[in-house]
């Protein structure tokens, strides 16, 4: 509407009539805090950026770490952080089978088994084997392992890791070796054992000095604990197992100087009522191995115990079996013959050894072991046999006929310039010898 003013001037008016409700709504917007202030929604701004960056970011971890986890658990465990105070708890009580419970062999991560031996370095080197070389690991809480690394120019491979692997597993006994675990990644296969302080018996026994740590008594404690063992292999696991390889470098021998069989990739198992088998793989070492299964490839427990016999006459005599050349015998069995049918089986007797309290006892692991290399595998006791043969004195220890092997001298006499070659025919292009740790 126009209004006229009193100098006859007039002006336009604009009037907006709003309703009431829109009114109420203005107010109550403002009652409830509509901000409008650019300063105050800057600093709100300020807040909310980073903290979802931050979530973010923690989400991206949670899920880099599950991939990593992922990736190591498929790979294998940490061998770093294995608790061996915890695993051994758990094995104390295990002094024979384990029943029907099936055991869980860790598998660790290349990585973790390659930290804890230095990257496989020289200087923590314990020696090498057939297997390849044997490494000292040690873990984050300063506990040591046994880390034996296959060679890819060993004769031996997959089947018989895995064959080794799946044995002591399975076998709990305090004179067998502990398998903590394995590593199977890429090229690599490795195993992994509890750690021996004193390594094996042949780097006591056939040393002119260490040799004077082994006293009687101690050698004693060794002979029982491979009896003990073998007859746990033989009778008392849920597998018959033939070892195949026993000898001084696969005797472990821990802190106390208790032995511990180790080495059971030669090893087989017997089911049901078997008792022999036959092979044209014929594998061991020369010298310990019974005369039906170095010439014909047939093996059974008594191949075993023959191998234990040697070991017996070895650990009395302090001297090896193999390259003896001594009063025309080429070997200690024959040398230990002589001497007993000539009633001088003393004389067999390591003279380092001055704790000895009586002959007696020496003269019957002397005939103990003359009866478990006797030639026919049929007079060999078994190893039931010979542990009680062992420590109960009261047992009637029958006259040992000739051991094997004893025609060899007759036919090194017979021609003595063949000498050599004869011997090691032996022995045979079929034969792999492993040399130990």
């Amino acid at each position: 509407m126009k209004q006229f003013l009193s100098n006859n001037t007039f002006t336009n008016d604009f009037y907006l009539k709003l309703a009431r409700a829109d009114l109420v709504s203005k107010d109550t917007n403002a009652t409830i805090g509509v901000v409008t202030d650019p300063g105050f929604k800057n600093q709100l701004w300020k807040i909310v950026v980073p903290t979802s960056s931050i979530a973010v970011v923690v989400t991206l971890g949670l899920f880099v770490y599950y991939v990593r986890r992922r990736k190591l658990r498929r790979k294998g465990e940490d061998l770093l952080l294995l608790d061996l105070d915890t695993a051994q708890k758990a094995n104390n009580s295990e002094d024979g089978d384990s029943g029907n419970r099936e055991v869980q062999m860790p598998l660790f991560s290349f990585a973790s088994v390659s930290a804890a031996t230095g990257n496989f370095s020289p200087a923590n080197k314990l020696g090498e084997g057939g297997f390849g070389p044997v490494y000292k690991g040690i873990l984050l809480k300063g506990n040591e392992v046994a880390v034996k690394r296959l060679s890819k120019r060993s004769g031996q491979g997959w089947e018989e890791l895995k064959n080794e692997a799946m044995l002591i597993a399975k076998l709990q006994h305090r004179n067998l070796v502990r398998l903590l675990g394995c590593c199977i990644e890429r090229d690599e296969k490795i195993l992994i054992y509890e750690y021996m302080l004193n390594k094996s018996l042949d780097f006591f026994l056939f040393d002119q000095e260490k040799r004077r740590i082994l006293n009687w008594r101690t050698r004693v404690r060794v002979i029982e604990g491979i009896a003990q063992g073998l007859l746990y292999l033989h009778q008392y696991s849920r597998l018959r197992i033939i070892h195949r390889d026993l000898k001084p470098s696969n005797i472990l021998l821990d802190i106390d100087m208790n032995p511990k069989i180790s080495d059971f990739g030669m090893a087989r198992i017997f089911g049901g009522n078997e008792s022999q088998a036959n092979t044209n793989r014929i594998v061991g070492t020369y010298g310990y191995m019974s005369p039906e299964y170095a010439l014909e490839g047939l093996f059974s427990i008594k191949s075993d115990v023959f191998s234990f016999g040697v070991l017996l006459l070895e650990i009395v005599s302090g001297k090896k079996n193999t390259g003896f050349y001594q009063h025309d015998c080429l070997h200690l069995i024959g040398y230990a013959w002589e001497l007993w049918t000539n009633d001088r089986g003393s004389d067999l007797v390591d003279p380092l050894l001055d704790d000895i309290s009586s002959m007696q006892m020496v003269l019957r692991y002397v005939n103990i072991a003359l009866l478990c290399v006797q030639e026919s595998a049929d007079d060999r006791p078994t190893m039931s046999d010979v542990v009680p043969m062992l420590s109960n004195e009261s047992v009637v220890l029958p006259y040992p006929k000739e051991p094997a092997f004893l025609n060899v001298r007759s036919m090194s006499k017979a021609n003595p310039v063949n000498n050599k070659p004869q011997i090691c025919s032996l022995n045979g292009a079929t034969i792999s010898t492993m040399e130990g740790r």
